[in-house]
């Protein structure tokens, strides 16, 4: 079983009905026993970090999350589900994160004359090869709506970066985890064939 982690915000149904059309189930779970079981992790978001680091913690599952990705099962992050994985954001304030990757979470300056958020389609530029991104070509389009991004201190996680103003990282991926700030489950056929690389990666673990 894909589980998509259901910790009462995001757009679950959305990256479900993703899965689906890729040809693979995937069930929304809030049970941290059942995540623990399962084959691979989704963790989808949207909204704002500290809520959703809330949620985790008074659903208990920060701790069923963080040990999937240091068993290294196979993990898909989402946007906001992308963000958390990283030590702070500087949303509202210092707001503490997940910690599995060193790194924090900043925002887009609308004083540089850029319009925030960063929403529409953009352009993907590669960094390095993964199975999550086979098919997938420098400069094709996926999906934002985002007012932060991520800046790890470890470059060679970086899958993919996009330019808004300036270059920022959105996509990361070490050998069984991707996680990227745009929208698969929006982003049409470059979407779903990143989901249906993931599916195939699981499938074969």
């Amino acid at each position: 079983m894909i589980a998509i982690v259901d910790y009462g915000m995001g757009n679950l149904r959305s990256v479900q009905k993703a899965f689906e059309r890729a040809g693979c189930m995937a069930q929304v779970v809030r049970d941290p026993e059942r995540i623990a079981s399962a084959r691979a992790v989704v963790l989808p978001g949207v909204g704002a970090f500290s809520a959703c680091m809330e949620n985790l913690r008074r659903f208990g599952l920060v701790d069923v999350i963080r040990e999937v990705v240091q068993q290294k099962k196979p993990f898909l992050g989402i946007c906001l589900g992308f963000q958390l994985l990283f030590s702070e954001s500087e949303e509202f304030g210092p707001q503490k994160g997940l910690d599995l990757f060193p790194g924090e979470v900043v925002g887009f300056r609308p004083e540089n004359g850029l319009k925030v958020p960063h929403m529409g389609w953009n352009r993907l530029a590669k960094r390095k090869d993964c199975p999550f991104l086979e098919g997938v070509s420098d400069g094709d389009y996926v999906y934002f709506v985002h007012s932060y991004y991520v800046v790890p201190e470890e470059p060679s996680i970086v899958a993919t970066t996009t330019d808004y103003g300036a270059p920022f990282v959105s996509s990361i991926a070490t050998d069984r985890l991707f996680a990227c700030q745009f929208h698969p489950e929006k982003s049409q056929e470059i979407g779903l064939r990143i989901i249906a690389n993931f599916a195939r990666f699981v499938e074969r673990r």
